[in-house]
């Protein structure tokens, strides 16, 4: 297996970090890995926000759930779809765009969440730990407000990034879902309820399926944080259904 593939495979994510800082050559080289990452069209529909004011990495460790580690991480990026970026341009040379719809902004999320899969990557690479923070999506409101996001821009995801402890890279990787249960040939086929329970047979620790699958679901799927996310997405939403032009 290659270096390539090893790495892919060894990575997990870190949320316990070392007080020895990212250079800003390491950081660099870890942007600039983004910014070369897949993109629909050449577009590159994305903004990526460093964050580097403490006051605001301690406020962003609050809204996204509670979560001190985020405020403790040497370094925070926010990778956000960006709809606005092309369309100001089309505006400023008089090209008469229409306005952003839903199917724009799923296009910017996968440029966004492809640019900061290749920044995971890169940092692996380089001997840094990282963690998505889905949770950026959560206080539609505050987070606007905090990042200073204008219309048509969707803070897609977060990363959190520094060196591991040496427990975090000590400590094994969660189990994946075996391949036969996430690759299907062709068409898709809902999994039986035996498959289901073969299927997610390795992440429950022994436990029975219905006692771990049940608390899982309560804990994330069930969860006021995730109920959260959900209306302030619907929130982001009503700005590509708005057939009013905007006014800028």
């Amino acid at each position: 297996m290659n270096e390539v593939l090893t790495q892919l495979r060894q990575r997990k994510s870190v949320r316990v970090f070392t007080q020895e800082p990212v250079t800003p050559e390491e950081k660099r080289t870890i942007l600039e890995a983004a910014v070369h990452a897949p993109t629909a069209g050449c577009q590159q529909l994305y903004t990526i926000l460093d964050i580097t004011d403490p006051a605001l990495k301690a406020r962003l460790a609050d809204t996204c759930d509670h979560q001190p580690f985020i405020a403790q991480a040497p370094v925070v990026l926010i990778f956000c779809a960006d709809c606005r970026r092309w369309f100001d341009a089309y505006v400023e040379a008089g090209a008469g765009p229409r306005q952003p719809g839903a199917g724009d902004l799923l296009l910017a999320v996968d440029d966004a969440l492809i640019a900061a899969q290749n920044a995971v990557t890169a940092a692996h690479s380089l001997g840094l730990g990282s963690c998505y923070i889905g949770d950026i999506m959560e206080q539609c409101e505050t987070h606007r407000r905090l990042l200073n996001l204008p219309l048509w821009v969707f803070p897609a995801a977060m990363l959190v990034l520094g060196r591991p402890t040496d427990q975090q890279v000590s400590r094994p990787k969660p189990e994946r879902v075996p391949l036969e249960y996430v690759v299907q040939e062709n068409t898709y086929r809902p999994l039986s309820g035996a498959e289901l329970r073969a299927c997610f047979a390795g992440r429950t620790g022994g436990q029975r399926f219905e006692s771990w699958m049940q608390a899982f679901c309560q804990r994330k799927y069930n969860s006021d944080f995730s109920r959260e996310m959900t209306r302030s997405v619907e929130e982001y939403l009503r700005d590509f259904q708005d057939e009013e032009p905007m006014d800028r």
